[in-house]
């Protein structure tokens, strides 16, 4: 029998990606910081791992070049801003809105 509860998971928006790395030190230490951000927003950031995705290294590439050399980084498709390294509540919650 099918499972009937419904997905309560937000919605990627696919605009704000943030590139990680599985082992990366720096981004598991902004986790609780986006999860707030999400929880807060009601949206799930489009997650992408750069250390074993190569595609996904390519986009971090190119999207970072002139901004950031490492990870983690925030980029937001609408604005085309940035956040390179670690972020406060307060400031990836503004770059998430477009502020």
């Amino acid at each position: 029998m099918a499972d009937s509860r419904a997905d309560t998971s937000p919605p990627i928006d696919h605009d704000l990606i943030y590139f990680t790395g599985t082992e990366c030190s720096h981004c598991k230490s902004m986790e609780p910081v986006i999860t707030q951000v999400e929880n807060d927003l009601k949206i799930s950031f489009d997650r992408k791992e750069v250390w074993h995705n190569m595609a996904n290294q390519d986009e971090f590439r190119k999207l970072a070049v002139g901004k950031c050399e490492g990870i983690p980084f925030f980029y937001n498709k609408k604005t085309g801003k940035s956040i390179c390294g670690r972020a406060s509540f307060e400031g990836l919650k503004a770059w998430a809105v477009g502020n």
